[in-house]
């Protein structure tokens, strides 16, 4: 008889997906707060949808396949397929769509949210991460396409980066709507499998987009990636016309007349800036930083842009006949906070709890009314949670990074004076427990 031996789960994540410390998460609170200031101060209104939409509501971005596993999460519930969104534009056209009749026009709308991307990860690229955006719908003013792009500049400002750590590159998919033209190019599949290769020239350079705009590209791990199949000669000509200097169309010299008007000149215009997603339909930006950033082995990476956006005047038509123009900018937080870590030392204060050591577990009332005393005053405070020796509390109290513990016994009882040591400097004091409170706030 043989017995079968019970595997253990894995403790590693999958791919694409991390665990985040509490360091990070309050950095990313903190960039979160001066979001949400600008976001009131610029009159935009707070918006959640749901993490799961239909499929087909979030658009042709998914492949035309019998399950939609290229791209997004998903799975069927009652004959329809549901996914995890992809990003926040898609469900806000949805929205739109659904309360059309009920919201201003222009909805001025901002969400912070989880999105999820079913695709292979890389340097501080994630399979699941926190954005923010901020939308204009139903507007074809270029005054909002200009005003995002002053907006989000303020807020990077805010969370510590000068006007040189980063700049805003534009362009209009009107450049390459022109070029599909000339080069008589019709195919929808092939038009979207070439904007998603131009997309990658900031991580790729141009020598792996031409690979891309061509037969296809094989990448180190040895996936194949099938390209948008061009004639070499129309690569070349793609090549010379997204590396001009200077623009022509009339929605780019529009926004630069604003930017003017609002004195704001950290912008770049770059007709190789394409944004992969084929919603768009005029103006586009993106947010790149200029200074190094480093992988976990303190290799230099090609970190790429932390957010972009532009117009989609037709997303908001999928879903019936809506006069809904729109305008919208994303930033990917976790890559934000990812790269702001490395340039800026974040005084972020981590409230660590005072530890009440259990010296004799018939005292634990009064150990109870002493942390309740503490807590009533502010002060982060927890009884240690175990009956141990004293030297496991220490240590325990000394790997969470405490200030101090309060030694609490028969003696500190009769006198009602606890102990505080204070783990800095390793000196301690018996205290009147009506100072207590006091003697506390000075070394916290």
């Amino acid at each position: 008889m043989t017995i079968e031996k019970k595997s253990k789960p894995s403790k590693e994540l999958p791919l694409g997906f991390v665990d985040r410390k509490e360091k990070e998460l309050l950095i990313r609170d903190f960039i979160i707060s001066n979001i949400k200031e600008v976001m009131i101060k610029y009159g935009f209104q707070y918006l959640e949808t749901p993490s799961f939409e239909y499929s087909d509501s979030i658009g042709k971005f998914l492949p035309d396949k019998d399950r939609p596993d290229a791209g997004v999460f998903s799975f069927k519930d009652e004959n329809k397929w549901l996914s995890l969104r992809y990003d926040l534009t898609a469900p806000l056209a949805r929205y739109v769509a659904k309360n059309y009749l009920e919201i201003p026009k222009p909805f001025k709308r901002y969400q912070l949210g989880t999105v999820w991307r079913n695709e292979k990860p890389g340097p501080g690229r994630f399979r699941e991460f926190l954005q923010f955006d901020a939308d204009f719908v139903g507007t074809k003013s270029l005054q909002a396409d200009a005003e995002l792009c002053v907006m989000i500049s303020e807020i990077l400002e805010k969370c510590g980066l000068s006007k040189s750590d980063f700049v805003i590159k534009i362009s209009s998919r009107k450049i390459t709507e022109e070029l599909f033209k000339r080069l008589n190019v019709s195919n929808s599949q092939q038009k979207l499998t070439t904007l998603r290769a131009l997309d990658k020239i900031d991580r790729l350079g141009w020598e792996g987009v031409k690979q891309l705009l061509g037969e296809g590209r094989k990448d180190k791990s040895g996936d194949f990636t099938k390209g948008a199949n061009l004639t070499p000669e129309n690569v070349e000509f793609i090549e010379k016309e997204l590396k001009k200097k200077s623009p022509e169309s009339d929605d780019l010299i529009g926004i630069l007349k604003i930017f003017k008007d609002y004195n704001f000149s950290n912008f770049e215009f770059d007709p190789s800036i394409i944004r992969g997603l084929e919603y768009y339909t005029g103006i586009i930006f993106e947010v790149n930083l200029k200074f190094e950033v480093k992988n976990n082995k303190g290799q230099v990476i090609q970190f790429g842009s932390i957010g972009g956006g532009g117009r989609y005047d037709n997303l908001v038509n999928n879903f019936g006949n809506y006069d809904a123009p729109a305008t919208g900018i994303s930033i990917g937080l976790d890559r934000l906070v990812y790269a702001l870590i490395q340039k800026k030392d974040f005084k972020i204060k981590q409230s660590k709890p005072i530890v009440i050591c259990i010296l004799d577990k018939n005292f634990m009332k009064e150990y109870i009314n002493l942390q309740k005393l503490l807590r009533e005053a502010g002060i982060s405070v927890e009884i240690y949670p175990a009956e141990s020796k004293l030297k496991k509390q220490m240590e325990y109290a000394n790997k969470i990074k405490s200030p101090a513990v309060i030694l609490y016994g028969e003696d500190e009882i009769k006198l009602d004076k606890p102990t505080l040591r204070n783990l800095s400097t390793g000196k301690e004091k018996s205290i009147q427990i009506k100072e207590l409170v006091n003697e506390i706030k000075k070394i916290i």
